[in-house]
């Protein structure tokens, strides 16, 4: 099995490994998390993939998710240290805000993710997309 921080396996072990190391390190935290890996990121519709053909990583990625608030990521390096990327800040998610990204047509993506979200967190605030 490839170390974590090899970015060529793509496999369900490889993954399953990150799932793992992350549940271990969060699993005590009084809210919930999810965790997967930036494979899946590429794993979108024909219509979203075409628009996002010139995407070289999951970083550039996360400028085209349904909501602004969802593009966090964190890894957990070789040493233990937590790196976080956020392109579009943390603040949505320390204000319980959920706020639409309009990079691509995609509408009906940040409602559904927002209601989810809600039913986890009440207290949520779904900003509308602009028309």
């Amino acid at each position: 099995m490839s170390s974590i921080s090899d970015d060529s396996d793509l496999s369900y072990e490889a993954e399953d490994l990150v799932i793992r190391r992350a549940t271990e390190r969060f699993g005590d935290l009084p809210y919930r998390s999810k965790c997967a890996t930036s494979a899946g990121a590429f794993v979108v519709s024909r219509k979203v993939r075409h628009a996002l053909s010139a995407i070289s990583s999951s970083a550039e990625m996360m400028d085209y998710f349904a909501s602004k608030t969802h593009a966090v990521a964190a890894r957990l390096e070789d040493d233990d240290a937590i790196s976080i990327f956020a392109p579009f800040g943390l603040d949505d998610m320390f204000s319980f805000r959920i706020t639409p990204n309009p990079a691509l047509d995609n509408r009906n993506t940040h409602y559904v993710k927002a209601e989810r979200n809600k039913g986890i967190w009440p207290e949520l605030t779904v900003v509308p997309r602009p028309d």
